[in-house]
Formats: structure tokens, sequence, C-alpha cells
């Protein structure tokens, strides 16, 4: 189930998103979403996994919700000043847990996003794991800058 807004609505009835896809031959991609709700505060992160040759599971998909320390800490990286960030939401009903490196093999993409969710109930996992090329970087950093600036009201 595709969640996103027809692209029809409105722009003022659609929040901003930018999507990171990576389906793979394997079978083993996925996507990545960033959603700015400055309503909220936040950008919403949601991550699904590949479940067809062009598709993904959004009915499984994984949300995060990125704060100020949480956008902070990925800007961070995307600006190389941290080798990686480690984020991590604990609530009554799962934990989620999203991980961004910096990699300094030239034969691999330099950037991995790897987001998580454990359910409390039965301890089962689930996890999207996505390389990131120097291009996603840049145009996502932007994106997460953008958004800093928006949810501030700057």
């Amino acid at each position: 189930m595709n969640t996103t807004i027809p692209e029809s609505a409105p722009a003022i009835d659609r929040l901003p998103e930018h999507a990171i896809y990576k389906p793979n031959s394997r079978g083993s991609g996925g996507v990545v979403r960033f959603g700015l709700n400055p309503a909220k505060g936040a950008v919403f992160v949601d991550a699904a996994a590949q479940s067809g040759e062009r598709q993904f599971d959004w009915e499984n998909k994984i949300t995060m919700k990125w704060g100020f320390a949480d956008l902070g800490a990925v800007l961070a990286v995307l600006q190389n000043r941290m080798p990686e960030a480690k984020l991590f939401h604990k609530s009554e009903t799962a934990n989620s847990a999203c991980e961004l490196v910096r990699r300094k093999d030239p034969e691999r993409a330099p950037y991995l996003i790897s987001i998580s969710r454990q359910e409390a109930a039965d301890k089962s996992l689930r996890k999207v794991t996505i390389p990131l090329s120097h291009a996603d970087v840049a145009v996502l950093e932007t994106a997460l800058r953008a958004a800093v600036t928006r949810i501030l009201g700057w």
C-alpha cells in the first residue's frame, strides 16, 4: 500500500518528502523516505524492504520521528564532522534504531543507512539497509538542512 498523497493533490496539502530507492537484483534492497512535518516539529523517516523487482513492502514499513537531536547527529555525519550516527528510540511497544555510517572502502558506496524496529511483544526484528552515494547524500543533506530551518521557522 502506497501512503503518499497523489501528485494531483494541491501542493499545499502535501507534506514535503524525499525518497531514496535502492532495489537490487537479489531482492534485498529497500527504500528510505524522509517527510517533513513542521506542525510536529520533526522529520518522519519511513523505511520499507524490497518485496519484488521494483516493489516495496509499505504495509510493514518502519517509521521513526526525528527531532533536533536526531537531525543534528545525522547532519554531522553527512557534513563529514562525525564518522557515524546511532539513533535509538524506545517505547512501550517497540524499539527503533537508525545507524548512518560513512565508509572508507572505495569499492563500496560511501555511506550506509540502516533502520530497524524490534517489537516488544514478540521480539521480532525488521531491518532495512541501503547504500547511499555521494549524490544521495548531497541531496539528503540539503533537504535535512532545509527541514531544520523550516521547523525553526527561520
